[in-house]
C-alpha cells in the first residue's frame, strides 16, 4: 500500500474528505459508490462495482430479479435446465 501523504480530521459526524487528487486518480465521481471494508486494522475504501452473485465477476452483468448475474452464469444456468 502506497502512503499519499495526506492526513484529514474527522468531522462531528464521522465524515472525512477523499482530496480531489485521489478521487481524480481513482475515477471517483461525485455521487460514485464506495465499498467500504475491513482488512485486519485497515478500514479500505474501494469504488463499488456490481458484480454476478454466483462468481463476482463485474463484466458483462445483468439484472434478473434485482439480483446481478453474469453472462457466463446466465449460460450456464439454462445448460442445466
Amino acid at each position: 500500500m502506497k502512503s499519499t501523504g495526506v492526513v484529514r480530521k474527522m468531522d462531528d459526524l464521522g465524515r472525512i474528505v477523499i482530496p480531489i487528487e485521489l478521487r481524480r486518480t481513482l475515477d471517483i465521481a461525485l455521487r460514485d459508490s464506495l465499498e467500504i471494508y475491513v482488512d485486519k486494522d485497515k478500514i479500505v475504501l474501494r469504488k463499488f462495482h456490481p458484480a454476478c452473485i454466483f462468481c463476482n465477476d463485474a463484466r458483462d452483468v445483468v439484472s434478473y430479479k434485482d439480483k446481478l448475474v453474469c453472462k457466463n452464469c446466465l449460460e450456464e444456468m439454462k445448460k442445466q435446465l
